[in-house]
């Protein structure tokens, strides 16, 4: 599949992420939706997400889980802190498929002073792929490292 063809498969209202990282911008592309007081993390499955068993490799979604689950508690605040995983578990139910688009939602369950508990789904249409849970540390200090754009707030 083409990358003009991944393009046109992008639903109304997703924009491109723009995320400041090597790795994303390597395992992506990922797109962004604000829906309510949340986002939803798009991503469309090509080629390099492709296993050998031509469905979507299991760290692609694990990524997709990492990166919907993050970005909730780096938006959650301003300014923004530094968001660092402490702990994932995603749990794969069916398989994506070359050309399928993956949305991502994930809800805070708890955010403290030190860390934040959040869950999550990634679907294909109505079918869910994966639930994933996560504790991610939060680091208020030092906001040199941005994890998404300024045009996200």
């Amino acid at each position: 599949m083409s990358d003009e063809q991944l393009e046109t498969q992008i639903p109304p209202g997703f924009k491109p992420a723009g995320f400041d990282s090597r790795y994303l911008t390597g395992s992506g592309p990922y797109y962004l939706k604000k829906e309510a007081a949340s986002w939803i993390v798009g991503l469309p499955v090509a080629e390099q997400h492709i296993n050998y068993i031509d469905i979507a490799h299991g760290g692609v979604l694990t990524t997709l889980a990492d990166v919907a689950l993050s970005l909730q508690v780096y938006l959650s605040e301003q300014p923004n802190p530094n968001v660092t995983t402490t702990s994932l578990t995603v749990n794969f139910m069916a398989a994506a498929k070359l050309g399928d688009w993956l949305e991502a939602r994930a809800t805070i369950d708890r955010l403290g002073r030190r860390t934040a508990h959040v869950h999550g789904s990634i679907l294909c249409g109505q079918q869910v792929l994966a639930t994933a849970t996560g504790v991610f540390g939060i680091y208020r200090g030092n906001q040199a490292h941005r994890a998404a754009g300024s045009e996200l707030k």
